[in-house]
Order: C-alpha cells, then structure tokens, then sequence
C-alpha cells in the first residue's frame, strides 16, 4: 500500500486582518491501532450486515489490511451502500459467533479542522445529494422541530457560526449519561428530556442545522482517548456529524464541543439508523464488545 501524505492546515498571519490559510502536504503523521472484538448468542441462523469497515475515504491511510474476521468462518460479502460506506453480510450460524479484526491507520495527528469564515450555502444552490441532508428522517424530526430552531438560532450569523451556536446550545443543555439510553430516542425526545448519549447529541445538532437549512449527517466510527485528559470509560465506536459548508463537509461534536485529534470515519448517513455497526435480521444476543483506538508510540530506533 502507497504512503500517503497528510494535509495539514498551517494559518498564517496576513496584515493584521484574517489569517492567510494555506494547505502543505507533509509527512507529519501519527499511528493508531484500531480493532474490536464482538460477540454473539445466536438462537437459530440470521442474517447480519456488519458496518465494521474503515470508511473509503480513508483507505490510503491504512497501513494493515482491514478485514472482518467471522468465527466460526462463513460465506460472506462486502459491498458499498447507498451512502458509500463499506458493509458485509454474511448468515451467523446458531451458536457463538464471534466479529474480531486489529488494523493500524495512519493520521496526520491534527484536530478537527476548523473554519470560521465557512459561509452557508443557499438551498437553490446546493448539490442535489446534499438535498437528502435537510429533510426528515428516522431519528430527526425536522417538521417538528423547525418553530423551536427559528426561535433559538434565527439571529445567529449565517454559516460556521450558526452551527457553532447550535453545538453549543446542545453542548449544554443536554446531560449526558449511558443510563439515557434507548434505541428509539429521537431528536424530539432528546429536545424534551434533555439527556442522552453520543448519538442523541448529534441527532439534535443535525436536527437544528437542517431546520436552518444547513445540510447535516451523521457519522460513526473510532474516537479514542488521545492526546487529552478524560475521566476512564469504556471504550465504544463514536457518533459526531457533518455539515456542508462552503463547498465541503466539516465535522463537528456536539457531544464533546471541542476538536479532537484521531477521529476514524467508518460510516455517514441520515441519522443512526443508516450506520449501525451491526444489523441482525432476526435476534442475535450480544454478549462481548471490545473496541481499540490507540494511539501507537514508535521506540526510537536503536543506533
């Protein structure tokens, strides 16, 4: 697999007004180790489609094959959904089934771009697939939200810093905690309750910046604890979002408001119902889930 080179943002000052931005390609590049470790109960054989798989979009970057390992082996295959995420079926026999793989990734080590002077684009104006980012979907309920979002962001400026005031709105008004937990829990729900985990976070983000025209997905995958101080948790796939803006999609975290360094897409969507990690059709019993994303420390080498 070919090197690739890492693009990092290098803000420079120009007359005292805004920073001149310009974009070097250099080798300034750190290691992750990525890998997870599932299992299943199944009661009878079901079919399964995994979304376990880094993201295309950071293929180059892979420095060790990214292959879902099944045990005991079965048929399977992988395929591109309507999203373009990389997804795998395959039948789970009855019994213990097990989903493992370990793979290193490199990364240029930067936090979550940032730009302030990211302008909205008008909805006449925007690519046609960027469309499906602004309308209802299972988890954000854009009819029903868009009176309270007109109410609480219409006087905030247009752009980066709408989506700012939205992230920061949820940041912290919402209480986060495992416990707040369910698999039917919409924006709505997190609107009223004012609680809820990663996922529910960012489904009300979305939700607001698609109120507000501003095209919004969900996206998943690794986000470790790297190069910060957090209180010990055990480590799960990450939920953030997206949002298009002068031309291209920026991340954004409306759990954690802050960027991070290290994030790993594996999947985009509508809301969480496009990406789940695992989708059984019929009942599997999760009984084992492990997830690494860590950073890797190279010795120096030895003279």
């Amino acid at each position: 697999m070919q090197d690739s080179c890492p693009v990092t943002q290098i803000a420079l000052p120009r007359g005292g007004g805004r920073p001149l931005r310009r974009f070097l390609c250099i080798q300034l590049t750190m290691l992750i180790r990525l890998g997870y470790d599932i299992e299943f109960k199944i009661t009878q054989p079901v079919a399964i489609v995994a979304m376990l798989l880094v993201h295309p979009s950071r293929s180059a970057d892979l420095r060790e094959p990214d292959e879902l390992h099944i045990e005991p082996k079965v048929n399977s295959e992988t395929y591109l959904d309507r999203f373009g995420n990389r997804c795998t079926r395959f039948l789970a026999p009855q019994g213990q089934v097990r989903l493992h793989n370990s793979t290193l990734i490199a990364d240029a080590g930067d936090p979550d771009p940032v730009n302030y002077y990211a302008k909205q684009t008008p909805v006449e104006d925007l690519p046609s697939e960027n469309l499906i980012y602004l309308m209802n979907s299972r988890y954000c309920e854009v009819d029903r939200l868009s009176h309270v979002a007109t109410d609480l962001f219409a006087n905030t400026a247009p752009g980066w810093g709408r989506v700012q005031a939205i992230v920061n709105w949820v940041y912290s008004k919402v209480q986060f905690g495992y416990s707040y937990a369910r698999s039917t829990k919409t924006a709505l729900d997190v609107f009223t309750e004012r609680n809820g985990v990663c996922r529910d976070f960012q489904h009300l983000a979305i939700t607001f910046c698609r109120c507000m025209n501003i095209p919004a997905r969900y996206a998943t995958g690794y986000l470790g604890d790297i190069r910060i101080s957090l209180p010990p948790s055990p480590m799960d796939f990450s939920a953030w979002f997206e949002v298009y803006l002068d031309g291209r999609w920026w991340t954004f975290d409306a759990r954690h408001n802050m960027p991070r360094v290290g994030r790993v897409l594996m999947g985009v969507g509508r809301d969480a119902a496009d990406v789940a990690i695992t989708t059984s059709f019929g009942y599997a019993e999760l009984t084992r889930f492990t997830v690494i994303s860590d950073e890797v420390v190279e010795s120096a080498a030895t003279p």
